[in-house]
């Protein structure tokens, strides 16, 4: 499933995704995560097969902080 590495090759391979409600609007940049993972899964919805990175639930609370306080832009 996910790799030490924090990566999956095939997201599709993995169930509960969802989009993210950090996604970029109508812009194109729409990204999902699936639910039910000690490893949280983020994948591009353009690519449903394509590959996955896994944060932490540490790493991904500190990544929705940062957009959230417009310190990055998704």
């Amino acid at each position: 499933m996910v790799s030490s590495k924090r990566s999956v090759t095939d997201s599709s391979t993995l169930t509960g995704w969802f989009k993210s409600s950090c996604s970029g609007g109508d812009q194109g940049k729409r990204l999902e995560v699936a639910d039910g993972y000690a490893d949280i899964p983020v994948r591009g919805s353009k690519t449903p097969s394509g590959p996955a990175l896994a944060f932490s639930a540490d790493g991904w609370s500190s990544f929705v902080a940062a957009v959230k306080d417009d310190r990055i832009t998704v």
